[in-house]
């Protein structure tokens, strides 16, 4: 295999992308040449199945690869992925982060308990392969139980970065030549109270723009509507660099689906969100995680999550048919049949794309500030797709001012100033 690179095929968050990279300099640095890392998801079953082809694949197409397998799935269960054809390793979530863990010597299996876990290892990571933002680690694992999840399971109890190595990562990154970076962790909204001064998400993002004054936009990963601190919401409203895009964990729209996922917001809740974020920052863009099909869920609460999408005007839907996860408290609940599971979900996408051409329309004739990306492709800072024309000479992770001057296929287009 001589210097054949390191393949990593990832699935799932933001959070799996860095964590990615990280592995790829851990790998090569160990010598693993010519390695397939996947990086696996346990959120929905699909997600699972997806890795499972990606690795019969590659041991068809690459037999002489070792493949070593991580993620949350591996981490929930090991023993079911080292059986599968052309594994050589299997590594934990806490594990996959060690440099020791990926010497071509050290056990081919090791997966501890994540639930011991007490810090979270955060790598200098300076290159996102094929990406124009970066992605920095802020926060790792979670203390709540939703119903629906099991990611706890494979991610352990809930650690935060300290600011001084979330700042010099930031800081490397643009040193890269990155122009945006995305700060991601699976529950990023309860950072900071296992850290010397309980600092909260918003007072660890000031102080972040302000060390680092260098770095032209900032974004967030997915937020827990109830969690959002008083530091956050003045950045939201007086800070130019954090984008005018906040995506939330909302779930659904009904209190009793709510209640029985055991979520920490209720409708209104989200609703007081939403019309806060709008009145402190106009035109701001909100998208949201819904989950179609929950166990219970009936037509009417169904309408009442899409009446919240309407309601709350959220724009962006990350829609999710109900998976049952096993045990979780929700796989032992009366179960929405499937099909009706992934029929609502289709109606929830297409109301979210509705949503979402209502929204691009109010910017066609703007000029935006949009970060170029491969692929004649681009996204404004309220995260909307651009489209970009073809004979347009760029390089991917520029950002430039663009008129946007319609809408085609749920992206806008636009043209250079």
């Amino acid at each position: 295999m001589g210097d054949a690179p390191v393949s990593v095929l990832t699935f799932g968050c933001r959070l799996n992308a860095y964590e990615s990279e990280a592995m790829r300099a851990l790998a090569e640095g160990a010598g693993q040449s010519g390695a397939i890392i996947v990086n696996t998801c346990a959120v929905t079953a699909e997600a699972e199945a997806q890795a499972r082809q990606a690795i019969r694949r590659a041991a068809r197409e690459r037999p002489e690869a070792r493949i070593i397998v991580t993620g949350c799935a591996a981490q929930i269960a090991p023993e079911a992925w080292a059986a599968l054809p052309g594994v050589t390793r299997v590594l934990g979530n806490a594990e996959k982060m060690k440099p020791e863990a990926w010497a071509p010597a050290a056990p081919s299996f090791q997966v501890g308990d994540i639930m011991a876990a007490k810090e979270t290892a955060a790598h200098l990571v300076t290159e996102f392969a094929g990406r124009a933002r970066a992605f920095i680690q802020v926060q790792q694992g979670c203390d709540h139980r939703c119903t629906f999840c099991v990611i706890p399971y494979g991610r352990g109890p809930s650690r935060s970065v300290p600011i001084g190595v979330v700042v010099e990562q930031v800081r490397a990154a643009v040193e890269a030549g990155y122009r945006e970076v995305v700060l991601t962790g699976v529950d990023i909204t309860s950072y900071g109270p296992d850290l010397p001064g309980a600092p909260s998400l918003g007072q660890m993002v000031r102080r972040l723009l302000a060390l680092v004054p260098e770095l032209p936009r900032l974004r967030l990963s997915s937020l827990d509507p109830v969690e959002i601190d008083d530091d956050l919401w003045r950045l939201i409203a007086e800070e130019p660099r954090l984008m005018p895009h906040l995506h939330l964990s909302v779930q659904h729209g009904d209190d009793l689906v709510l209640k029985r996922m055991k979520r920490r917001h209720l409708r209104a809740d989200a609703l007081a969100v939403a019309h806060k974020a709008r009145a402190l920052r106009p035109g701001i863009a909100l998208g949201a995680d819904l989950i179609a099909g929950f166990p219970t869920e009936t037509e009417e609460q169904f309408e009442a999550m899409q009446d919240l999408v309407r309601e709350a005007g959220l724009t962006f839907l990350h829609v999710f048919p109900y998976s049952a996860r096993p045990g979780t408290p929700a796989a032992r609940m009366p179960q929405v049949p499937v099909p009706l599971r992934k029929e609502r979900a289709a109606r929830l996408r297409a109301l979210g794309a509705e949503q979402a051409e209502r929204f691009l329309r109010t910017r066609i004739g703007q000029v935006e500030q949009v970060l170029l990306e491969a692929g004649e492709r681009g996204h404004t800072e309220q995260f909307a797709p651009v489209r970009l024309a073809p004979d347009l000479a760029y390089k991917p992770g520029e950002l430039r001012a663009m008129r946007i001057t319609g809408i085609q296929a749920g992206s806008l287009l636009a043209e250079a100033v």
